[in-house]
């Protein structure tokens, strides 16, 4: 996950205007402090993607200490933006990095798009390409978040996967 401070002003219409200072064109509202994480990280989540569409840089952000509000970024889009920073660092193009990983271009497309599920073992596949390797750990954090509701990502812009239907067979009636 990757955190990403935030600033929030009350504006004077009673909604709370949030600004990322990493990202300076990020700019979205939040009616009440509870949707405060979810506008926050929408729109930097497509602050991101826009950048990685035009092949700009993605900043990582700056010691989250100081900052008195912090959007934890979904794990799936600290791996994008990694591996993104990855390929800038080596200066290896994405065409260069589906030769080496002998994969189509739409392949290799797909993992720099923020609203697509990457799976693991294709990130592996990425970053051995590159000379890197994938390291995951989890922290234990002060307070458990509730989902909003089942399935639902947090950070995310994704919606929950919907449960498939149980059909149960009707009694047929029968003439007599």
């Amino acid at each position: 996950m990757i955190p990403y401070p935030i600033e929030l002003t009350p504006d004077d219409n009673g909604t709370l205007l949030i600004t990322c200072p990493a990202l300076p064109e990020v700019t979205t509202f939040a009616e009440d402090p509870d949707e405060v994480d979810r506008r926050a990280s929408d729109a930097i989540e497509e602050a991101i993607a826009a950048r990685i569409a035009d092949g700009r840089e993605v900043p990582l952000p700056t010691a989250t200490v100081k900052w008195k509000h912090v959007v934890q970024l979904a794990s799936q889009v600290g791996l994008k933006v990694n591996l993104y920073r990855a390929l800038a660092s080596e200066q290896i193009t994405r065409a260069e990095l589906g030769r080496r990983l002998q994969w189509k271009r739409e392949q290799v497309d797909r993992l720099f798009r923020l609203d697509h599920a990457t799976r693991l073992d294709q990130y592996d596949a990425a970053f051995t390409a590159l000379g890197r390797h994938v390291t995951i750990s989890a922290k234990v954090v002060a307070k458990a978040t509730k989902l909003a509701r089942p399935g639902f990502v947090a950070g995310s812009n994704r919606a929950p996967r919907r449960q498939p239907r149980r059909l149960i067979p009707q009694a047929r009636k029968h003439a007599s």
